[in-house]
């Protein structure tokens, strides 16, 4: 009687934690998505996701320490096996984090031409790895995308400051022609400070089972203008994001 009492208290104690972890983890993503929403969307997609593993991580060994396994034996092969595959790794990660960093922050894109490190060429192709050129004899040239967070990056493809790709991430609840056009209409309040001659372009950059990434590509008029304009931006995509899934979850609801 004693050793039924037992499991189910230790079945009990497992189950309320895991339940614990799912609310702090419910709790933690609802915060991270309201404080980091005037971030890069896909750098707060990253952050929130590698923050709710570590919930999840923690939770999940707690109720494993109830059953009574040795979580220090655990926690010793997760440590070793983590520090061996980033030892092991070191450069492919130093590449894909470079990636994202580049994405925001590096200006230039597929079709500009560019100089980097005694290397110079059109981008063909920006991978999670490395960055393709195509130089003037038609070599192809691929260069880690974490030599262009260390080496100076000319662009000299005309104009090119113009440009501004605001990247994006959407739950694929929300109903696509419907963001886009309440985006592109909010960018309409902007055409003071965009260029005109090039209206706001929405293109799909990758769906996924419950998301899907979209880039917003404005022209605009003064290169100093742009931090704002990217700000401005973002804060409307938030906005409507709210929006849309209440609206989602009212009809559902109903």
């Amino acid at each position: 009687m004693l050793d039924v009492t037992a499991i189910l208290t230790t079945a009990i104690s497992s189950a309320a934690i895991i339940v614990v972890t799912w609310l702090v983890a419910h709790f933690v993503g609802t915060f991270l998505t309201r404080i980091l929403r005037s971030g890069p969307p896909l750098v707060s997609a990253h952050v929130r996701r590698l923050t709710l593993t570590f919930i999840w991580i923690v939770g999940i060994l707690l109720a494993l320490e109830q059953i009574g396994l040795r979580i220090e034996i655990l926690l010793l092969l997760i440590a070793i096996i983590g520090v061996a595959f980033a030892i092991a790794n070191r450069e492919t990660l130093e590449n894909i984090a470079s990636k994202y960093f580049a994405d925001f922050y590096i200006p230039f894109k597929v079709g500009d031409s560019i100089a980097v490190h005694g290397y110079s060429g059109k981008v063909i192709e920006i991978n999670p790895i490395s960055t393709v050129l195509i130089n003037d004899n038609e070599d192809l040239i691929s260069v880690p995308n974490s030599l262009f967070l260390r080496e100076v990056v000319v662009n000299s493809t005309p104009k090119a400051w113009k440009k501004v790709a605001i990247p994006i991430m959407i739950s694929n609840d929300i109903p696509l022609p419907n963001f886009e056009s309440d985006i592109i209409r909010s960018c309409n309040k902007l055409r003071h400070r965009l260029d005109e001659r090039f209206p706001p372009i929405m293109t799909v950059k990758n769906r996924g089972d419950k998301t899907t990434e979209l880039t917003l590509t404005l022209m605009v008029k003064e290169p100093e203008t742009k931090d704002a304009i990217v700000s401005a931006v973002t804060k409307k995509v938030a906005e409507v994001q709210d929006q849309m899934k209440k609206n989602v979850h009212q009809h559902s609801g109903s």
